[in-house]
């Protein structure tokens, strides 16, 4: 097979998204509101359980009894709280406060130069994908995916795998001309339900999830003279994830 595109995941894979950026805004939210709440690592890992910001909040709600302002309906005082945290969100996009993951810039450099194509496939929004671009790599950026398969634009969101369907068909190749960058349980169960090769690079939130059908699970990309760690698969060739050791992993 010969690899003509890498398809990368967003949250947990470009940034640790969750960890620092949305778990951040969501502190910056309930200090905002003068609440006493405080959203540590730990305690956010348990709410990702829940899908959806105002279901989390309802669930912290429901399960660790914070006190709370006394509203008339609470359903839109969640809304409302929940709209907060967006705009904090996009703020620390705005402010450069939310890098990408060890290694992924150089590694979409090198493939820019070489010219294996780019593409994205998420559940997230194609605004936060985007701002998120061009806010580490460049205005320009986003111009550098040939596809970004991203939010609503399939029915079913992973561990489905029409994400990576439409991925795949924009970009007119076959799955196995293709490398997939995941982090998580769910969106390994995604891309190789489409058929894609994928090399896994766990982050604090998913470093338990069950990856087994990756090529590679790896904890980063690396750099030169910051070498990843091998948890399991196919050990990559040299100390940094570039294109020759991906060419390797799937020789």
């Amino acid at each position: 097979m010969t690899l003509q595109a890498l398809i990368f995941d967003v949250d947990g894979t470009l940034a640790d998204t969750e960890r620092d950026g949305h778990r951040v805004a969501f502190n910056r939210a309930f200090a905002e509101a003068e609440l006493d709440w405080v959203w540590d690592v730990p305690t956010y890992g348990e709410l990702l359980a829940v899908t959806g910001g105002k279901e989390r909040i309802r669930y912290f709600i429901d399960q660790w009894a914070p006190s709370l302002p006394d509203v008339a309906d609470q359903d839109a005082w969640i809304a409302e709280l929940h709209k907060a945290k967006t705009r904090h969100y996009l703020a620390l996009l705005e402010r450069h406060e939310i890098p990408l993951r060890t290694g992924v810039a150089r590694l979409i450099h090198e493939a820019r130069a070489a010219g294996i194509r780019l593409a994205i496939a998420t559940t997230t929004t194609p605004e936060n994908v985007t701002v998120l671009l061009r806010s580490t790599l460049g205005e320009d950026s986003p111009g550098w995916f040939d596809v970004i398969s991203a939010g609503d634009i399939v029915p079913a969101k992973k561990p489905a795998p029409d994400i990576f369907h439409h991925a795949l068909e924009a970009l007119g190749l076959a799955p196995t001309d293709c490398l997939a960058l995941e982090d998580s349980a769910n969106g390994v169960r995604a891309s190789i339900g489409a058929g894609v090769p994928t090399l896994v690079t766990l982050n604090d939130y998913t470093r338990d999830d069950d990856v087994g059908a990756a090529l590679s699970v790896v904890d980063q990309l690396g750099e030169p003279g910051q070498p990843f760690t091998h948890i399991a698969g196919r050990r990559p060739p040299g100390e940094f994830i570039d294109l020759a050791a991906l060419r390797a992993l799937l020789a």
